[in-house]
């Protein structure tokens, strides 16, 4: 038997259709567990819709960050040629598994955010010691790649996979694409929208886009915001704007999985601005012709920053300087009609290129085994 065997920590929602095709393309069994402290904001899918699911695992909080996968290195003894692993060190169990399968001449594969840039040399020695036991290594970034190498870790052992929402539903609905009111029946004005898309949270230092729309408006440049996403944390979006006087520039839209709705606030947005850090949200963006901003340093970004390239698919200011959002936003709010629509082809080029279902199960033909 040389089926492959999928180990990860959780399922989440918008993760459904990376799974799925692995699921259509190869011969393989999926263990999922559920990562709580993740999912506690973030919805799973349905594990029993998908084909292969086999077991689900108990994620165990040992001390600090590291944990064990109760359930998951029972899968090194059964007859699986092939495993696919999430590239965490902090579970101790993916350790185990890792020993045994080398002892068994048996393959693994890393799929992972890999190296950020931030790590502390112990950290960085940690990792470096597991990522070696990999046979193969996937990185969400050729950032993280080139860390990886600059590390020591073989250059020919690593493979960027990008990452990917519904790609194939985005390409459809593309088609359907057109400027609504939506925005300007609840704001009472045609003036442009700065979009926010994700979880609410302190972190994403949404409270920059508040000081600089202020700062926009005393300019002549009035904007409005929309906020997409639960508040989880009690930011306290409404009262920041309260404060500063655009009460009525602010929609607090809430959370929303209707991709529909979504691909009709992105394409009328004129920007989605993610402040503290950007992650799957610019592919998102981008997937539906909004360009997207965010900060700078990127040892603190999450992986999709790389699919923003500056003046083409969006820009980057300078962390924590709401001025220097003000001046990015502005400069984007001057395009002409032309400019904008290059903007959108630009983006739909740079998500059809790398961050798609289709191109990630590509490169996994290339890793994997047992193609159905």
């Amino acid at each position: 038997m040389n089926k492959i065997c999928c180990i990860y920590n959780s399922g989440l929602h918008y993760r459904w259709a990376i799974f799925k095709a692995l699921a259509d393309n190869f011969d393989i069994d999926f263990c999922f567990g559920p990562d709580t402290a993740y999912t506690k904001s973030i919805k799973t899918f349905d594990y029993n819709q998908l084909p292969g699911f086999t077991r689900m695992l108990k994620n165990r909080r040992l001390f600090g960050k590291f944990y064990w996968q109760s359930g998951a290195v029972r899968q090194a003894f059964k007859p699986y040629r092939q495993y696919l692993m999430l590239g965490e060190a902090y579970c101790l169990s993916s350790w185990v598994i890792l020993l045994l399968t080398k002892v068994m001449g048996k393959q693994t594969v890393c799929w992972t955010h890999g190296w950020y840039g931030r790590e502390s040399g112990m950290k960085r020695r940690i990792s470096k010691w597991f990522y070696s036991l990999f046979n193969q290594i996937l990185t969400y970034n050729n950032y993280s790649r080139q860390l990886l190498i600059q590390g020591g870790i073989s250059a020919d052992k690593i493979r960027v996979i990008g990452n990917s929402l519904d790609s194939a539903k985005h390409r459809e609905m593309r088609s359907g694409l057109s400027k609504t009111d939506i925005f300007t029946s609840h704001f009472g004005n045609s003036d442009p929208v700065l979009l926010y898309c994700g979880r609410i949270q302190q972190s994403k230092r949404l409270d920059l886009m508040i000081t600089a729309a202020t700062q926009l408006k005393q300019e002549g440049t009035p904007v409005n915001l929309v906020f997409v996403g639960k508040d989880s944390e009690d930011v306290g979006l409404d009262s920041l704007a309260a404060e500063a006087g655009i009460t009525e520039r602010v929609w607090m839209y809430g959370p929303c999985y209707d991709e529909g709705q979504l691909a009709e606030l992105f394409y009328n947005s004129a920007l989605c601005v993610s402040p503290g850090n950007v992650g799957l949200t610019a592919v998102h963006a981008l997937s539906f012709g909004c360009p997207v901003v965010t900060h700078d340093n990127l040892p603190w970004q999450g992986p999709e920053f790389e699919c923003i390239k500056p003046g083409v698919t969006g820009d980057f200011f300078r962390q924590n300087d709401a001025d220097d959002l003000a001046r990015v936003v502005k400069g984007w709010l001057h395009r002409t009609d032309a400019e904008r629509s290059a903007t959108a082809a630009a983006a739909f080029a740079e998500i059809d290129a790398h961050w798609n279902v289709e191109s990630q199960i590509e490169i996994f033909k290339e890793v994997l085994i047992n193609r159905i």
